[in-house]
């Protein structure tokens, strides 16, 4: 401490030297007085650096949150100035729902829609399955004829033009037809004024006339109706003379392969005599769909002379009584276990020949 008191001392009397004058004991004891008190004394009048520059921080922030606090005025007088009268939040939310419940039933009638195209496109599966008919292509334009003396009457004239492409399995069409509707206050008639009926090249040749008698009659039900069984017609005959050639190949002869109308029924030990099914499908003229089976003989002049009993006569009058009894399938077994075993009446009128 004395060590501290002598050195500050030496600085008072060194300052005086430095100066040009000496301080008496009385100013060295109250310079020194002063001096210590000024060493002593914090530094408070002086702000250090660090204070200042948070002091310079804070009034930026506090000019930003003005700044912020008069945009937000002059945005909020711009809406008052900019909204209509009469308008307020309850009719912006309103115009929200009922713009919310519009795109709402929407969805619901896009989803009924969909739902419903599903469940069409499965009936009309069904019937295409039920039927055999599937339709392939179809378009539809439609011209009002209605002119100003009908409006007048409340009487609507419309002509449609169809047009539609499609196959009944292996049987290929194309259909163009025009409908005529007439409607009033009180009922609603239509009418196919036009009908033409285009069929690919087929081997059933019992469809060209079927197809021209549709197209005078205009009658489309009947077209679809009686292609329907038709096709199943063959397709039976097909199956029918195809069991027949694997269970008998060397007496049945198809000559046209099984979508043939004919076959042939050969002895083998018998050359030269034959007999010949002829199966045609016929349709009416109201559109039914029959059967037509006839038996054919080919036997020479020599056999129908010995022939006493007539069987071979009576060969064909004979078939059409025994379908009528068993059936085309029984009727046709027999026959060809007839002609070809050597116990059956007209094998022993071919043996008697040779």
């Amino acid at each position: 401490m004395a060590t501290s008191r002598r050195h500050l001392r030496d600085r008072v009397i060194g300052a005086g030297i430095a100066h040009g004058s000496l301080a008496s004991p009385a100013e060295f004891q109250n310079g020194s007085l002063q001096e210590r008190a000024r060493l002593e004394e914090p530094d408070l009048a002086r702000p250090s650096q660090g204070a200042s520059r948070q002091h310079s921080s804070m009034d930026s922030q506090r000019a930003k949150a003005r700044a912020l606090e008069a945009e937000i005025a002059a945005l909020r007088r711009a809406c008052i100035e900019t909204q209509a009268p009469g308008d307020d939040d309850s009719h912006v939310w309103k115009s929200f729902q009922e713009t919310h419940q519009s795109d709402s039933e929407e969805w619901g009638l896009s989803k009924d829609l969909r739902s419903h195209l599903g469940s069409l496109e499965s009936e009309l599966q069904f019937l295409s399955r039920l039927t055999g008919i599937s339709i392939r292509n179809y378009c539809k334009n439609t011209e009002d004829l209605t002119n100003t003396e009908m409006a007048e009457k409340s009487i609507k004239k419309v002509l449609q033009r169809h047009r539609l492409s499609g196959n009944c399995h292996m049987i290929t069409f194309q259909l163009e037809f025009q409908i005529l509707e007439i409607q009033d206050k009180e009922s609603l008639s239509s009418v196919i004024t036009d009908l033409s009926i285009i069929m690919e090249p087929t081997e059933y040749s019992e469809l060209s006339e079927f197809v021209s008698r549709a197209e005078e009659k205009r009658d489309l039900l009947m077209f679809f109706r009686s292609l329907r069984f038709f096709v199943e017609w063959c397709d039976y005959r097909k199956r029918t003379f195809k069991h027949f050639k694997e269970k008998y190949p060397e007496a049945v002869q198809l000559s046209e392969g099984a979508s043939s109308s004919c076959m042939g029924i050969r002895n083998p030990s018998q050359p030269g005599f034959e007999l010949v099914i002829v199966w045609r499908i016929q349709i009416d003229e109201e559109g039914k769909v029959l059967p037509k089976l006839d038996l054919l003989t080919k036997v020479p002049l020599r056999a129908l002379e010995l022939d006493k009993n007539r069987v071979i006569e009576t060969a064909p009058l004979s078939f059409r009584t025994l379908l009528g009894v068993l059936g085309i399938e029984a009727t046709l077994e027999s026959l060809i276990k007839s002609f070809c075993t050597e116990e059956s009446s007209y094998s022993q009128t071919v043996n008697n020949y040779t």
